[in-house]
């Protein structure tokens, strides 16, 4: 029987053990797979955080729809029924000392039609008509390698980009759009600009793709998004799973196996290895300094999470809004506000106002903030809601998360390092694969898509 060791329980790691343990069934091979993880609970930067009515994603909040690997997934761990989509509704720019819609056909905050572009009230009338020039001029040299950033403000224009472009994605993608490649964020855009000869025109064209589900661009699930680690977990029943012990050594043996030592000193043997930990503490693990070279330019972000329930209906916010990002805000100091309660109803079952506030290495108060006692930013929270949505009472309910140096963030040569570890780890590591969101890819398909390739990369190579 070959034994697999998967070290990291976050939602890469258990996908791989469970695609593992599934396809080995299936293909009649013997493997024995033991999941060591670190902390006392499993699911990374997935946890949901129950409070009375009131329902908190911690870390990641959602799944989104589009990439369908993760709903057949959901399928197989008898999920399905349990599953709640998102609330459709208007998004918001806090600019200015004002909440401004984002065009409700924009996407990304990219115009998707003449009319978009031309209606927005967050660009002025010049940075409108510097932006059409993205019609008529072509592109000459980009690539997917380069700046999403610079791509678009070369063809939409530096204030289009910065006031209504750059604030969502920097939302979405935890960096700025200068550092990001157009590989790693929205790789079709350079196609429908090289199709069309316009990322207008192209948006337009595909405007079905982005709108196909109707408004059910994410889900979760009733109980929240711990539900799908829940589930994994429960059907790792053939598995061994090690909570609360970190994996402190990696020794390769002979005729390239591998032993991995616990901190608690346990031993573990293991014909392959799986590290679907962050990079960090995989070069840790691995202490090989032929490796430090690619380890040492991986980046990573980080987040605070502020959540406030108020006692208060979340029909006093304004009518179909879902939240708003800020924008070279003053009085404001998040970068962005979900509206939780609205846009995801079984969050409060009384329909009191729930929200979420975001503080992101990006913004220029976060060396301040993160140094910050968790009542400090409590009142900053406050501060931030009383100047956006006029409300003043105090919370009855709270969470408070930082999320420090632990959201990876893919710069321009990202994906030329991970080839180039990959490299590396097959001459020093044969038999050991890294996994997980430091190195492809970040959302939650993401990492399920991760975990199944890693667990057909591990059977592929294991023979009989």
């Amino acid at each position: 029987m070959k034994k697999v060791v998967v070290i990291g329980g976050g939602v890469t790691g258990l996908s791989t053990a469970y695609y593992l343990q599934k396809n080995a069934r299936e293909s009649g091979k013997e493997i024995h797979i033991t999941v060591v993880e670190a902390s006392e609970r499993l699911g990374g930067k997935i946890r949901t955080v129950h409070d009375g009515e009131f329902t908190m994603e911690t870390g990641a909040d959602s799944i989104v729809t589009r990439k369908t690997n993760a709903l057949e997934l959901i399928e197989e761990l008898g999920l399905k029924d349990n599953v709640v989509y998102n609330a459709t509704g208007v998004s918001y720019i806090y600019s200015d000392g004002k909440l401004k819609q984002i065009p409700k056909d924009a996407v990304f905050g990219i115009p998707t039609s003449v009319e978009s572009l031309a209606t927005t009230e967050l660009v002025s009338a010049e940075g409108k008509v510097e932006a059409l020039k993205d019609l008529y001029t072509p592109n000459e040299h980009f690539t997917k390698d380069d700046s999403v950033g610079d791509f678009l403000e070369a063809f939409l224009g530096k204030e289009f980009v910065e006031k209504q472009i750059g604030p969502v994605l920097s939302g979405v993608y935890s960096g700025k759009l200068s550092d990001l490649t157009i590989a790693s964020t929205l790789p079709y855009l350079i196609d429908y600009k090289n199709e069309y000869g316009s990322i207008i025109k192209g948006m337009s064209e595909n405007k079905a793709k982005f709108q196909s589900g109707g408004g059910k661009k994410f889900l979760s699930f009733q109980d929240g998004v711990s539900e799908l680690i829940e589930g994994l977990e429960r059907n790792l029943a053939d598995s061994d799973i090690i909570h609360g012990v970190a994996a402190e050594f990696l020794k390769r043996l002979d005729n390239d196996r591998y032993e991995v030592t616990l901190m608690d000193g346990r031993t573990l043997d293991a014909d392959m290895v799986v590290i679907s930990t962050l990079s960090a503490s995989a070069q840790k693990l691995l202490g090989n300094a032929d490796l430090d070279a690619e380890f040492d330019q991986f980046k990573n972000s980080s987040l605070i999470s502020v959540y406030m329930a108020f006692d208060v209906p979340d029909r006093e916010l304004p009518a179909d809004g879902t939240g708003f990002i800020t924008s070279n805000s003053e009085d404001v100091k998040c970068n962005a506000c979900t509206w939780t309660s609205r846009k995801w109803e079984h969050t409060s079952t009384n329909g009191r106002l729930l929200v979420r506030l975001f503080y992101k290495s990006i913004n220029p108060h976060y060396e301040e903030l993160v140094k910050l006692s968790e009542e400090e930013l409590l009142q900053v929270g406050m501060g931030d809601i009383q100047a956006s949505l006029g409300i003043t009472s105090q919370p009855i309910s709270y969470d408070v998360t930082k999320w420090h140096e632990v959201m990876p963030n893919y710069h321009i040569t990202h994906h030329q390092i991970v080839k180039t570890l990959e490299r590396k780890m097959e001459e020093h590591f044969p038999n050991v694969l890294l996994a997980g969101c430091s190195y492809y890819g970040v959302g939650i398909p993401d990492c399920i898509a991760n975990g199944e390739e890693t667990a057909a990369k591990i059977l592929n190579l294991i023979t009989d």
